[in-house]
């Protein structure tokens, strides 16, 4: 996966995340994308997430994916 630094992180745009409000699951290219949607299943299996939460992260990161 691409390295992303805090200071690039904190440059990207709010559209470059899968929970923008949050600031969340970075989806800048598709080894994020992938990883966001596989960290955003592990919170999902937990309970951190909801079902309508995990299918807007993978919805996001499937547009990058494609």
């Amino acid at each position: 996966m691409a390295k992303l630094t805090s200071k690039q992180r904190n440059k990207l745009p709010k559209s470059d995340f899968a929970l923008p409000g949050e600031r969340k699951y970075p989806v800048n290219d598709k080894s994020h994308a992938a990883n966001a949607k596989a960290r955003a299943q592990q919170q999902y299996d937990k309970g951190n997430l909801s079902k309508a939460e995990l299918g807007k992260i993978d919805a996001k990161a499937n547009k990058k994916l494609k």
